[in-house]
């Protein structure tokens, strides 16, 4: 099996609007290995969402070429984008996307009813994944009983789902407040230490120092590629914050 899961050479995004034309990415090339935690940054306009997009094969590059997991993307059609997707790639986003009047196991069930494939205990393996990410006891709450970092939870047991190679996460905390972004890092940090593969894109630079690598777009240019000598530890953090009880103790002391 190859080192790398992600293998980018020379990819370029022209986009024409009008008689603008609009150079998004301009002959980016990286590789990210399996089993890596990466925080992908740059200010709006820098490019990074179009990378994201093309690495989660929602779009395709004008050139250049994509490997994902030894397969090279950047040349199948739209149906065969929407395979791959399916089975090799979890999304987060920062809004949850849950479905307002589906229970949380019924929102991790969903990419299930899209796999190519038949799926057996489909129940059973939607309520592992929520055991897995801390919401037992939650499987049959609805998004509006759920606190923003539970539902977050719920999107992540959903990205786990089809047992994907990679996790995308598109400011995965920006929705959350300081606390509750620390508990989502610190399941991310997780998974990771249990193998899974996780790129996120945040313009938060405390959210970048929980992963293991930060690579920074500019101009549709990577600018900067480097590795965080001493990442910080989410569930360490947690343990040094005082207890959400606490928190809400203090609060009501006249």
């Amino acid at each position: 099996m190859a080192q790398h899961l992600i293998d980018i050479r020379s990819l370029s995004k022209v986009y024409t609007l009008g008689d603008v034309t609009v150079h998004a990415l301009g002959g980016v090339s990286l590789q990210i290995d399996r089993g890596s935690f990466v925080a992908i940054m740059g200010p709006s306009g820098s490019g990074k969402s179009t990378f994201m997009n093309i690495v989660g094969c929602l779009d395709k590059p004008t050139s250049g070429g994509y490997v994902l997991d030894g397969v090279n993307v950047s040349s199948l059609d739209r149906d065969q984008l929407a395979e791959i997707r399916n089975q090799k790639i979890g999304f987060v986003f920062q809004q949850f996307n849950l479905l307002a009047r589906t229970s949380a196991v019924e929102n991790v069930e969903l990419p299930l009813l899209y796999s190519p494939k038949e799926v057996k205990d489909a129940h059973e393996k939607s309520m592992r994944a929520l055991s897995l990410v801390g919401l037992e006891g939650r499987e049959h709450h609805h998004p509006n009983q759920l606190s923003g970092g539970q539902q977050q939870r719920v999107a992540i047991a959903r990205a786990l789902i089809n047992d994907p190679q990679l996790i995308l996460a598109d400011e995965p905390t920006g929705a959350l407040d300081s606390r509750t972004s620390i508990e989502i890092m610190a399941l991310f940090q997780k998974l990771n230490r249990d193998g899974m593969s996780i790129v996120v894109v945040t313009h938060e630079p405390d959210i970048a120092q929980y992963s293991n690598r930060i690579i920074r777009f500019k101009d549709g240019h990577v600018v900067s590629d480097e590795p965080v000598a001493r990442p910080q530890n989410a569930q360490l953090e947690l343990e040094s914050l005082p207890s959400e009880e606490a928190v809400a103790e203090e609060a009501l002391v006249p």
